[in-house]
C-alpha cells in the first residue's frame, strides 16, 4: 500500500547535512518526493510503499547526522501524487523564521585527516571544513542557512568544490562555506602597523618563527581576534599584562592535543570528555606543579583555563610550534573581541608585534565559551563560541515576543517567542561607547535573523545599567511597554526556566550586587519564588560599603566596614587593619558611622572580599571575583566544621567574622570553615523558610564550586531537591534569561 506524507522539521536542522541525509535515507528506501529548507526547518514530502516510509521515519531519528537536533516533527498523510525521484529543493526564505541557528562547530577528524595530507588538495588548507564542522553562527547574515546569505558568498566555487556541493552523496554536499585553496579565503602577516610581510604558508611558518622570537601576534580566528604569545614564556606574558593593562586577570591557553594538557594539568574523566566535545570551550581545571607554564598565565590561582583548537587555522599553528599558546580574546578592556581586519590595525597595533588576518569576513563576533565541572556536570562562566545561539526550551509558550536586554556585567540578551529563548553570544560589560555600540548591534541582528519585532521589553530595575537606559528608550521609540525585573529575582527566574520548572521555588540568590526594591544593594538573597512574582523571605544583614564603587574593588574597605561593625574603632589586629594608614582609618570609620558615600549591601560576593582580606589573601582586587577564585586554593575537604552565624528573620554574619578573627589556624582550615559556614545558612534558612519546596542555587557566587558542591552533598544527606545552572551561567550572563519568562509581562 502506497503512501504521501508531508514531514515537517523544526530544530537544529540545518547547516548540519540534514537534506544530503534525507536525500540519501529517501533513495536508499525508493521513495519519491523532496527536501526542502525553509524559515521554519525542514520539510520533506515522501511518496512510496508504506513500510519504506516507517523505515524512513525511524532512519530520520536514528541515523541523523551528529550534529543535528530536531525538536519537533509533524507529519501529515497527503493524497498520492505521483511523484517522480527524489530532489532537494531550493531554500525558502518567505515565512516566519523560527529555525535553529547552529553554532560554530570545531573542525571534524574527517577533514582533520586531510588537513594533514599531503596528497589531498586541501592539504595544510587553514579553511578546510564540510557538512559536520566549520563555522556558522559567526558568518551567517540571515535565514535560511544558505551560502548567498553567509559571508561566504564573497568566493565563487571553483569547479572542484563546485561538484562537490552538488552531489549527495559527497560529505560536502550543501555545505555552505565549502573552499579550497584555489577559490577559498586565505591568510595574510602583516606588522602590528599595517605593513604587508607574506600570505599563505609562508605567513604560517613566519608566524610559528616570530612566537618562537617572544613575539605577541594578533591571529584573526572563527568569532574575532585572539592575543597569541608562547604560554610559557614568563617575558612575553608580563609584556602582554603590560601593553593590555591586564592585571592578574588569567589567561585561557591553547594546546595541540589532549595528551599535551595532561602534561600541565590535572583532568577528570568528564573534564576531558568536555575538552574533546564539539563545542571546544576553555575549560577550568587543577594545573600541575612544576611545569614550565609561566607563572604570568595564572597569578596565585592553582587552575587554568585550557582549550583545544577548534578551527583548522589553529591545529596548523599548535602542531608547528608544538607548545602551548596563550589565546586571550583580542580587545581593549572592557571593549568587545575585534573582528574586523581595519578594525585590528586601528585598535591592535598597540597590543601586538604582528598580526595575522584572513579574509573570511566575522559577520557576528562570538568569544570563546568558557566552562567548569561543578559536580560532575558543566557549568557556564561565559556561554558563547559552541553553544549560543542554540535555544533553550521553555516551561510555558510565551503569549508576547519579548526582547530581554539583560544586566550591566557578563550581558547577553535574548529574545523570546513560542516555547523557545534564544540567548546571545557573550556580549561583555556595557562599560564603553563600543561596548554599547556592540550591545546594540547584537540586538539588531538577532531582529534580522529572525524578522522578529518586540511586543514587550524587559531590563533590570537599576536606573544605571546602559541597558536600562537603552530599553527605556527603545519602549517609547516603539511604543511598546517596558517591564523592569529585580536583578536576583532575574537569577532564580532563569534557573527555573532552564530547568523546567513549573512550580515554585526556594532560591538563594548570591552575587555581588543588584538593584533592590529598597533602593539597597543587594546579593546574599532568600526568595521563594514562581514566573509571577517573588517573596524575600530572608537575606544577609545589610553593611555598608566604604567608598561605593571603590568597594567593589578593594576587599579591605568591605572588611573593614564588617570590624567597624563589630569592634568598633577598636579593630583588633588583622591583615585588614595592616593595610590602611591611621589617618585613613580615621577618616573610614567617620565615612561608615555617618553612611557618607557608603550605601547598604547585603552581598555574599562582598562578604567573600572581607574575608578575603581579614585573612591576608587580598587587600585590592586586580579583576572581579579574585579574591574568591584565590580562595578556593585553600579549600580543604577533610575540614567539617564550620563558624557560628545566627539567624533570626535574617542572617547575621558578625558571628561568622568574630571566630574568623580569633581563629589561630592556618589559612586552609579557616577558609574551609567559611565556606562550610555560608552551606550551613543556606541549609538553615532553607528547613525554616523552604521546606518542601525545591531548593535553586543561583547567582555569581555559585561559580565557586566547592561551596557549590558541599551544598549539594548536604542536601543529598539532608533529602533536599536542589537544582543548579547547566545550560546557562549562574553570574550575570543568564538573567536575560530569567527577564524573558517573567510573567508580569
Amino acid at each position: 500500500m502506497k503512501k504521501h506524507l508531508k514531514i515537517h522539521l523544526t530544530g537544529a536542522v540545518q547547516g548540519v547535512g540534514f537534506r544530503p541525509f534525507v536525500y540519501n535515507i529517501a533513495r536508499r528506501f525508493e521513495l519519491n518526493g523532496y527536501v526542502i529548507n525553509d524559515t521554519h526547518g525542514v520539510i520533506i514530502e515522501v511518496e512510496g510503499e508504506e513500510k519504506d516510509i516507517n523505515r524512513f521515519l525511524i532512519s530520520l531519528q536514528t541515523e541523523k547526522p551528529p550534529l543535528a537536533h530536531i525538536f519537533s516533527q509533524e507529519i501529515q498523510e497527503l493524497p498520492l501524487r505521483g511523484l517522480k525521484d527524489f530532489e532537494i529543493r531550493k531554500s525558502k526564505s518567505r515565512g516566519k523564521k523560527e529555525v535553529f541557528i547552529l553554532p560554530d562547530i570545531s573542525v571534524c577528524d574527517e577533514c582533520l585527516k586531510e588537513l594533514n595530507d599531503p596528497e589531498n588538495r586541501r592539504y595544510r588548507y587553514p579553511f578546510i571544513n564540510c557538512t559536520n564542522c566549520g563555522p556558522r553562527f559567526s558568518i551567517i547574515e540571515k535565514l535560511p542557512y544558505d551560502r548567498p546569505n553567509t559571508t561566504m558568498k564573497e568566493f565563487k566555487m571553483c569547479p572542484d568544490c563546485e561538484k562537490e556541493y552538488k552531489d549527495p552523496k559527497n560529505r560536502r554536499f550543501h555545505a555552505q562555506p565549502n573552499a579550497c585553496p584555489v577559490c577559498g579565503p586565505h591568510i595574510s602577516l602583516y606588522s602590528s602597523y599595517g605593513k604587508f610581510i607574506t600570505q599563505k604558508e609562508k605567513a604560517l611558518e613566519k608566524t610559528v618563527q616570530l612566537l618562537k622570537e617572544g613575539n605577541i601576534i594578533a591571529v584573526k580566528g572563527v568569532g574575532g581576534f585572539h592575543l597569541v604569545c608562547d604560554a610559557t614564556d614568563d617575558k612575553a606574558l608580563k609584556k602582554l599584562r603590560e601593553r593590555k593593562k591586564r592585571g592578574e586577570k588569567p589567561f585561557a591557553v591553547m594546546f595541540r592535543d589532549i595528551d599535551q594538557i595532561k602534561k600541565y594539568a590535572e583532568i577528570t574523566d568528564f573534564e576531558e570528555a568536555v575538552i574533546l566535545s564539539p563545542e571546544r570551550p576553555v575549560v577550568i581545571v587543577k594545573s600541575k606543579k612544576e611545569t614550565d607554564m609561566s607563572f604570568e598565565v595564572a597569578p596565585y590561582l592553582d587552575r587554568i583555563g585550557v582549550f583545544l583548537p577548534y578551527s583548522p587555522l589553529h591545529y596548523l599553528l599548535l602542531n608547528d610550534y608544538k607548545k602551548p599558546l596563550v589565546m586571550t580574546s583580542a580587545n581593549l578592556s572592557d571593549e568587545p573581541i575585534v573582528k574586523d581586519n581595519e578594525e585590528a590595525f586601528e585598535k591592535l597595533s598597540v597590543f601586538t608585534d604582528y598580526i595575522l588576518v584572513h579574509n573570511r569576513r566575522i559577520k557576528n563576533r562570538v568569544d570563546d565559551s568558557v566552562v567548569r565541572v561543578v559536580d560532575k556536570k558543566i557549568s557556564f562562566i561565559r556561554r558563547s563560541r559552541g553553544y549560543a545561539p542554540l535555544p533553550v526550551k521553555l516551561p510555558f509558550s510565551l503569549k508576547k515576543r519579548v526582547l530581554a536586554v539583560g544586566g550591566h556585567q557578563k550581558n547577553t540578551v535574548a529574545i523570546g517567542f513560542d516555547d523557545k529563548a534564544f540567548l546571545s553570544q557573550h556580549i561583555g560589560d556595557l562599560e564603553t561607547f563600543d561596548a554599547s555600540k556592540n550591545f546594540e548591534d547584537v540586538i539588531y541582528s538577532f531582529f534580522e535573523l529572525y524578522d522578529f519585532k518586540p511586543d514587550v521589553v524587559v531590563s533590570d530595575l537599576h536606573p544605571g545599567y546602559f541597558s536600562t537606559k537603552w530599553a527605556k528608550q527603545f519602549s517609547q521609540q516603539e511604543d511598546i511597554p517596558l517591564i523592569q525585573v529585580q536583578h536576583h529575582y532575574s537569577h532564580a527566574l532563569s534557573l527555573m526556566a532552564e530547568n523546567q520548572i513549573k512550580d515554585r521555588i526556594f532560591a538563594v540568590s548570591w552575587d555581588g550586587t543588584g538593584y533592590g526594591d529598597d533602593g539597597n544593594l543587594w546579593g546574599g538573597e532568600f526568595l521563594v519564588c514562581d514566573y509571577d512574582g517573588y517573596k524575600r523571605v530572608s537575606h544577609f544583614d545589610y553593611f555598608r560599603l566604604i567608598g561605593g564603587e571603590k568597594a567593589v574593588k578593594e576587599p579591605r574597605r568591605v572588611a573593614i566596614s564588617i570590624l567597624f561593625s563589630i569592634f568598633g574603632e577598636n579593630i583588633p589586629d588583622t591583615p585588614s587593619l595592616k593595610a590602611f594608614k591611621e589617618k585613613e582609618l580615621n577618616i573610614l570609620y567617620k565615612m561608615w558611622e555617618k553612611g557618607v558615600n557608603s550605601p547598604l549591601s547585603s552581598s555574599v560576593g562582598r562578604l567573600f572580599d572581607a574575608a578575603a582580606s581579614i585573612l591576608g589573601i587580598r587587600q585590592i582586587l586586580s579583576y572581579e571575583g579574585q579574591s574568591g577564585m584565590i580562595m578556593e586554593n585553600f579549600y580543604d575537604w577533610n575540614v567539617k566544621d564550620f563558624y557560628s552565624f545566627e539567624i533570626n528573620n535574617t542572617v547575621n554574619w558578625k558571628p561568622i567574622f568574630e571566630d574568623m578573627t580569633r581563629d589561630r589556624s592556618d589559612i586552609s582550615v579557616k577558609v574551609s570553615r567559611f565556606i562550610n559556614t555560608l552551606a550551613q545558612v543556606v541549609i538553615r534558612v532553607y528547613k525554616e523558610k523552604g521546606k518542601g519546596l525545591k531548593l535553586g542555587l543561583t547567582g555569581g557566587v555559585f561559580q565557586n564550586r566547592f561551596l557549590t558542591e558541599k551544598i549539594i552533598r548536604l542536601c543529598e544527606k539532608e533529602k533536599i531537591p536542589v537544582i543548579t545552572h547547566r545550560k546557562v551561567p549562574p553570574n550575570d550572563g543568564g538573567i536575560s534569561l530569567g527577564q524573558l519568562v517573567f510573567k508580569g509581562l
